[in-house]
């Protein structure tokens, strides 16, 4: 066996309390215990899905993969949130000997994939250019199907969490969405935390005396505005 990877990947436009490194960093780990396999690298990344480009991790990874290697992701999400790229590059690394595996998203790894592939040759002898069409379309419409139900559930957390917040608000006498006066000074702690990992929401909490609640709605609201 080849060396295994462990890749984690959050986005800096997602809400933090959603994204975490420990979720996937747990999820992986007891999938290794689980099966005796021993990590050889872990790579945590804090960059956009949408593209591969300027993923340093990433980059990293692949530069030391080799054929017989594994990767472990715990989310296809994690891996990519563009179809086109994601196909391709999926393509690219099964084709390498490199292994894909997704723990959340079974279907979309690469042992399953050329097991169904396997199939189809012995069902079908058509030729290498027909079951390589075939090969491609199963892989986009497996990531397509993927992406959208890893988005539908990411767009219901959101919600509940924002639900939570505004129910919080109600209990404690205060408008829903109304908050107290940033001040520039925890604006600019916000700004920092929101390119800074190694700044937490604690940090600020003692720093600035305020709530749990509070900074989240400041957080939710500075790092929009960022993104205009």
């Amino acid at each position: 066996m080849g060396n295994i990877f462990a890749y984690m990947r959050i986005s800096t436009k997602e809400d933090r309390e959603m994204q975490k490194f420990s979720r996937q960093e747990v999820a992986i780990d007891r999938y290794a215990e689980e099966n005796n396999l021993l990590i050889t690298l872990k790579l945590k990344e804090d960059k956009s899905g949408k593209t591969f480009t300027g993923r340093t991790e990433w980059e990293r990874m692949e530069s030391l993969l080799h054929e017989g290697d594994t990767i472990i992701i715990k989310d296809i999400s994690r891996f990519s949130r563009n179809v086109d790229e994601g196909v391709a590059k999926y393509l690219e690394l099964m084709d390498k000997g490199v292994d894909l595996v997704f723990l959340d998203n079974f279907t979309l790894s690469t042992s399953y994939t050329r097991n169904l592939l396997d199939i189809a040759k012995r069902e079908k002898n058509n030729g290498e250019h027909l079951l390589s069409e075939v090969q491609t379309f199963l892989i986009r419409i497996l990531l397509i199907s993927e992406l959208e139900r890893a988005e539908k559930e990411r767009t219901t957390l959101i919600k509940r969490i924002k639900d939570g917040i505004q129910a919080s608000d109600k209990t404690q006498g205060r408008k829903v969405g109304q908050l107290d006066k940033l001040t520039p000074e925890l604006e600019a702690d916000i700004k920092k935390y929101l390119s800074d990992r190694t700044i937490t929401q604690t940090d600020l909490m003692k720093k600035h005396k305020v709530s749990r609640n509070t900074l989240k709605k400041y957080i939710q609201n500075v790092a929009e505005t960022e993104e205009q």
